[in-house]
C-alpha cells in the first residue's frame, strides 16, 4: 500500500484544484475588495482570505478526514433528507444557478466585451456563452482526463500570465491607496470576511474534495491517514497559489483608485490595469486570462454537478446531466453578471454557516464519538439563524420591507446575539451548541452517527 506521493505528484494535483477553484469570482472581487478598502486593505484582505482561502482548505480536510464517499453522505449525519436537500442546493448553487453562469459572464463582461460595440452587447454576450458553454460540455464529457487537461494544460497557464499582470503592479504602482469607503472605515476585517463568500470557493471545496480524493486514490495512495496527507499537501498548494493572487489582485485594486476612481464591480479594475501597463496587449492578456481561468472552474463545476444528481436520479445517464446543465447553465447567464450576483448573495447568507458548520463537525466528530445530538443541534442552531440572514438579504435584493413575521425575530437577533449586524450572529451560539452538546455526548450513551 503506497503512503505517500512524489513532490510532483502533490504539485499537479494542488495546481488541478487550484484552477478548479480559481474562477470568476477570484478575479472580481479581491479587486473590487482592494479599492474600496483602501488604506485598509490588510485587515480586510486578511478576513477574505480566512473564507476565500481557509475555508476551501479546511472543507478538504474535511471531507479526507470524516471517510465519507461524497458531501451527502457526510450530511446524512445529520438527517438523510436533510442531506439530500442541503447537498442539492450546495450543488445548484455553484452549478447551474449562479457560479457556473457566472463564470462565462464574467468571461465575457472583463475580457470581450471592451471589443464588442455597446449596441451589440446582449448579442456578443449571447454569442460568447454559446461558444463558452459549449467547450464547457466538451471538456466534462471527459471527466477522466480531468487532471491532465485542467492541471497540467490550462492552469499553469493562468499563473503565468496572472504573474505578469501582478509583477507590473508591484514595481510600477498605477497611484497610491486612497481613505476606505464606507464598509471598510471600521469593521475592515469583517467586511472581508463576509466578501470572501462570494467566491463560492468553500461550498465548492466540499465538492472539490471528493475530485482531489479520487485522483489520490488513482495515484495508489488508499489509506485515510495516507489521503489527509496527500490532500493536505496538495491543499496547500492551491491556497498558496489562491492566497498570493488574491494579495497582488487586492493590491492592484487598492493603487488603481487615484488614477481611475471606484467602479461598480472588480471587473473593470483589471481590465483597467491591463490596459494602463500594456495597452491593446494587456486588454488581450486580460480576456485570455479570463477566459482560461472562468473555463477551467466552469468544466469542474459542470462535472461535479453531473456526477451528483446522476447519482441522485440513476435513470439519466451522466451525459445526460452534462447537456442538461450545460443548456441551463447557457441559459442563466444571459440574465447577465448583475442579477447572478446579486440573487446569490441571499442563498450564500443561508447556505455558508450550514456549511461551515459541517466542517467544523466533520473534525471535531473523534472528540464527541460521531453522536449524531451534536450534529444536529448544531445544525438547527445554525438554520435559525442563517434562514433569517437568507430572507433578509432577499428582501434588501428585492428592494421590499421585512415580512411582517420576521420584524420580532430579527429585532431579537439583533438584541441577543454578538456580530449579528456584520453577518455571523450564527457563529457563537453554534460554538456554544457543540460545546454543550459534545460534552453531553461524551458522557451519555446516545446514538452514534453511521458513517
Amino acid at each position: 500500500m503506497k503512503e505517500k506521493l512524489s513532490f510532483s505528484s502533490y504539485t499537479v494535483i494542488g495546481v488541478m484544484l487550484f484552477a478548479l477553484f480559481f474562477g470568476a469570482g477570484n478575479l472580481i472581487f479581491p479587486a473590487q475588495l482592494g479599492q474600496n478598502a483602501g488604506t485598509n486593505m490588510w485587515p480586510a484582505i486578511i478576513g477574505f482570505l480566512i473564507t476565500g482561502v481557509g475555508l476551501p482548505l479546511l472543507g478538504i480536510l474535511a471531507m479526507s478526514i470524516s471517510g465519507s464517499n461524497n458531501l451527502q453522505e457526510l450530511a446524512s449525519r445529520i438527517h438523510p433528507l436533510y442531506a439530500t436537500i442541503f447537498t442539492s442546493m450546495l450543488y445548484l448553487t455553484i452549478g447551474p444557478f449562479f457560479a457556473a453562469p457566472r463564470t462565462g459572464t464574467v468571461a465575457y463582461d472583463v475580457g470581450i466585451s471592451p471589443f464588442v460595440g455597446e449596441s451589440y452587447q446582449q448579442v456578443g454576450l449571447l454569442i460568447f456563452t454559446l461558444l463558452f458553454f459549449a467547450i464547457t460540455l466538451w471538456f466534462s464529457l471527459n471527466p477522466a482526463k480531468i487532471v491532465d487537461n485542467v492541471g497540467k494544460i490550462l492552469a499553469p497557464g493562468i499563473v503565468i500570465l496572472i504573474v505578469v499582470l501582478l509583477a507590473m503592479v508591484v514595481i510600477k504602482p498605477m497611484g497610491v491607496t486612497e481613505p476606505p469607503e464606507e464598509g471598510y472605515r471600521s469593521g475592515a476585517f469583517i467586511q472581508g470576511f463576509l466578501e470572501g463568500y462570494n467566491t463560492m470557493d468553500a461550498l465548492a471545496s466540499l465538492v472539490f474534495g471528493i475530485i482531489v480524493i479520487k485522483a489520490i486514490r488513482a495515484m495508489g495512495v488508499t489509506s485515510k491517514r495516507g489521503i489527509l496527507i496527500a490532500s493536505a499537501k496538495s491543499g496547500l498548494v492551491a491556497i498558496t497559489l489562491l492566497g498570493v493572487i488574491y494579495v497582488g489582485i487586492a493590491y492592484l485594486g487598492a493603487t488603481s483608485v487615484s488614477t481611475y476612481g471606484i467602479f461598480s464591480t472588480g471587473g473593470p479594475v483589471l481590465s483597467s490595469a491591463a490596459s494602463h501597463y500594456f495597452g491593446m496587449l494587456g486588454t488581450v492578456l486580460l480576456a485570455i486570462i479570463i477566459t482560461l481561468a472562468c473555463l477551467t472552474t466552469s468544466i469542474g463545476l459542470t462535472t461535479a454537478c453531473a456526477e451528483y444528481f446522476q447519482q441522485l436520479f440513476p435513470k439519466f445517464s451522466y451525459k445526460q446531466f452534462v447537456v442538461f446543465f450545460s443548456v441551463l447553465t447557457f441559459g442563466i447567464a444571459n440574465f447577465g453578471l448583475t442579477n447572478i450576483i446579486n440573487y446569490s448573495i441571499p442563498v450564500l447568507m443561508f447556505l455558508y454557516p450550514l456549511a461551515i458548520v459541517l466542517m467544523l463537525l466533520a473534525f471535531l466528530s473523534p472528540i464527541f464519538k460521531d453522536k449524531r445530538l451534536v450534529y444536529v443541534s448544531a445544525t438547527i442552531v445554525t438554520f435559525l439563524v442563517s434562514a433569517i440572514d437568507g430572507l433578509k438579504t432577499l428582501c434588501g435584493t428585492l428592494g421590499i420591507d421585512y415580512f411582517s413575521w420576521m420584524v420580532p425575530i430579527i429585532s431579537f437577533y439583533e438584541n441577543v446575539l454578538p456580530l449579528y449586524e456584520q453577518g455571523l450572529g450564527w457563529l457563537l451560539p453554534a460554538i456554544i451548541v457543540i460545546l454543550i452538546t459534545g460534552i453531553v455526548a461524551r458522557f451519555q450513551k446516545l446514538n452514534t452517527v453511521q458513517a
